[in-house]
């Protein structure tokens, strides 16, 4: 594994993480806490140690499954990252709670799922401007930094192209940006990264396999059950980012090479990448997804120098 200073925090991030969407149930599948688990061991076996999670990943409930983890293993080799500003109520049902007394809330309560005193990076996740916009709840927040109970903030931009709270980030004290970033969307590159890069802020790629599209295993017509986030999508969207990949394998994707091993590769050799952190629905995608880093020389400007 390889890592990379994340921004301007003290934090050696592995350049591949861990995305845990999938442990609140909307990618298909439930998990058992035996299957986190499973998935968390061989990531750390792999020295992988960065894990996203977020609030709303059913109501603390990839938070929880994380928590239990940390509680019978070593906390302090693990970089938390999780994500404020939404009450989960059903599948795919949240709604907006970014007031500083409800992120609050929000806090102590992952703290009590995560079963930990602190998290490493806490993130406003994918609000609005206008909710963005207010001294009160960064104020807030500042004083639970100082009171240890988080140790960064970061800001999880809703929109790739969102220039307006990446260039915040100084003013708020927000030293990592996350963003959907992959083959398929590539817009952070036209404004957002540059900002990052001129901020000296850690950049998450969220979503690197665009939803699992660029890991080559769906063609165009591939139909999602029900309780999969992508049954949601687009027919039509979907069916032209399949085609997209399609080309992009045969004319991009070296011959023989797994393409979401090369998708991966792709997000990290931008500058302003720290880390990528694809989803894994078991062990064995942890594997392949570490692979990646196969393909990554140590020449990054955020490469961690020991």
């Amino acid at each position: 594994m390889k890592y990379r200073r994340l921004g301007k925090t003290d934090l050696k991030v592995s350049i591949v993480g861990v995305g845990t969407w999938q442990f609140g149930g909307e990618w298909g599948l439930t998990y058992t806490q035996a299957e986190a688990d499973a998935i968390l061991d061989q990531a750390a076996e792999l020295g992988i140690n960065l894990i996203d999670t977020a609030e709303c990943y059913g109501d603390h409930l990839s938070e929880s499954f994380i928590g239990n983890y940390l509680s019978r293993r070593d906390r302090d080799k693990w970089v938390v990252a999780t994500k404020f500003g939404h009450h989960f109520h059903d599948l795919f049902t949240r709604t907006d709670e970014f007031s500083a007394e409800a992120v609050i809330k929000q806090l102590d309560a992952s703290l009590q799922a995560l079963h930990t005193d602190y998290i490493d990076l806490y993130q406003f996740h994918s609000g609005p401007d206008a909710l963005f916009d207010n001294d009160d709840l960064w104020t807030t927040l500042d004083k639970q930094v100082q009171a240890g109970k988080i140790r960064h903030l970061g800001t999880s931009i809703g929109s790739n192209a969102n220039i307006h709270q990446t260039a915040a980030s100084t003013k708020v004290n927000s030293k990592a940006i996350q963003v959907v970033y992959n083959r398929l969307d590539r817009a952070p590159e036209d404004q957002v990264f540059q900002s990052c890069i001129d901020q000296d802020l850690g950049v998450l790629a969220r979503v690197p396999l665009a939803s699992g599209y660029l890991s080559g295993k769906y063609k165009p017509g591939a139909v999602f059950s029900n309780t999969d986030v992508r049954h949601r999508h687009d027919a039509d969207s979907v069916r032209q980012k399949l085609e997209e990949v399609q080309r992009i394998q045969q004319n991009e994707v070296p011959e023989g090479m797994d393409m979401a091993k090369w998708a991966l590769a792709w997000c990290l050799k931008h500058d302003a990448v720290t880390s990528v952190i694809p989803g894994c629905k078991n062990p064995e995608q942890v594997i392949a997804n570490a692979a990646a880093t196969e393909l990554i020389s140590d020449n990054h400007p955020q490469a961690w120098k020991a």
